[in-house]
């Protein structure tokens, strides 16, 4: 299983960005999806998930101006980011607890990451 992530930048302040993430390979079924992020110096930290029956849950510092939602047929996350601010530059990741067609047990895959930066 492979995780694409992209859709990052450089925007200023009150900009918005869309970040798309696209899962490969032999997948049977993905449960929770997610968004997060890792700003310099720091951990990384979660964002945003969604589970496979839709449900949203946020970080404080995201929540009325992110909106995660997914595609299950083509296996997509998306972050909307909107009213962004300094705080949201970080390295952005996303990550798919999946099930592999022949295996029995779920695995957490991860993106690549993807960089926003917020500046002006």
């Amino acid at each position: 299983v492979q995780l694409q992530a992209s859709g990052g930048g450089l925007v200023q302040p009150g900009g918005s960005l869309r970040l798309s993430c696209a899962a490969s390979g032999s997948i049977k079924s993905i449960s929770n999806m997610g968004w997060h992020r890792q700003a310099p110096g720091k951990q990384r930290e979660l964002v945003a998930v969604i589970t496979s029956d839709g449900t949203t849950n946020y970080a404080d510092s995201v929540k009325g101006r992110f909106t995660i939602s997914r595609d299950n047929a083509k296996k997509m996350v998306y972050l909307q980011m909107n009213s962004l601010q300094y705080a949201d530059t970080a390295v952005y990741y996303c990550n798919m607890d999946a099930l592999r067609w022949g295996r029995s047990t779920w695995g957490d895959y991860w993106g690549q990451g993807t960089l926003v930066t917020v500046s002006s």
